[in-house]
């Protein structure tokens, strides 16, 4: 009576031993390309907003050129700006202002 015991015991026990083994693994396994897979996002998270900030002071750097340029041509005497010139240099002036107030509004936004 009791070796059958002992054999049900065993017989059952082992099983669910190696399948609690198996999943273990396989748990770990998961977690493994889970947090993997978690890093590749933060990387391509840092890049695309690197990225960003260099698109974002690109044009900046590009009204700023062409303010300067537009500065530049109104003062030489023969140029003959026409209104187009003064209405373009305003126009420019106003959007980098925007801008920069925007980007200053989600920098305070973010930290509160």
């Amino acid at each position: 009576m009791q070796e059958t015991l002992l054999a049900i015991v065993i017989s059952a026990g082992l099983p669910s031993a190696i399948m609690s083994f198996g999943l273990a693994r396989l748990n770990a396994r998961m977690n493994k390309r889970q947090e993997e897979a978690e890093k590749k996002a933060d990387r391509k998270e840092d890049a695309r907003r690197k990225n960003e900030a260099i698109v974002i002071e690109g044009m900046v750097a590009a009204i700023t050129l062409g303010e300067a340029t537009a500065k530049a041509v109104q003062r030489i005497p023969d140029a003959h700006c026409n209104g187009d010139m003064h209405e373009a240099l305003e126009y420019a002036t106003e959007i980098k202002n925007k801008h920069r107030d925007f980007i200053r509004k989600q920098g305070v936004d973010a930290l509160y």
